[in-house]
């Protein structure tokens, strides 16, 4: 029955699985789904953690290089810049062990946000955003914004 549950609805299935756990019904567990889902959860994490470095590094790219939309955005930009690294910093503080992968995440993100942005404008061949710039809350290139 759970199995089918998983398929037909979703939330119910969850809802089943908790009260299970809850009451030590461990006969009655949908466990392959339970397994794959708790392996999806992982993995989720770690995507969004390279998305939201993706877009952090992109932001800082722009107010970096992009001096014809700078005094019309920057101050956007900047902003998106603050709410994508408190998120990051959410995510790291409910999931602590992903900080000694954070360098993996970058290595998979900067390269994206370099060619997103090349689309937009002409970066500079050593064009460049470090994982210590784009997670330090403080940092803004050129002093964009002030506290």
């Amino acid at each position: 029955m759970s199995s089918s549950l998983y398929d037909n609805d979703y939330n119910q299935w969850t809802q089943h699985t908790i009260q299970q756990i809850r009451n030590r019904n461990f006969d009655y567990i949908d466990w392959d789904n339970l397994i794959e889902e708790l392996e999806s959860m992982g993995k989720n994490d770690k995507r969004a953690l390279i998305s939201l470095l993706t877009r952090v590094i992109e932001h800082l790219l722009k107010l970096s290089y992009w001096e014809s939309e700078k005094s019309r955005c920057g101050n956007h930009l900047s902003a998106e810049i603050v709410h994508f690294r408190a998120q990051i910093q959410g995510r790291l503080e409910d999931s602590p062990s992903l900080n000694s992968q954070l360098q993996t995440f970058y290595e998979k993100a900067h390269p994206v946000a370099i060619k997103s942005v090349s689309k937009l404008f002409s970066l500079p061949p050593d064009a460049q955003i470090s994982l210590s710039q784009a997670l330090d809350e403080n940092w803004f290139p050129n002093d964009t914004i002030t506290d």
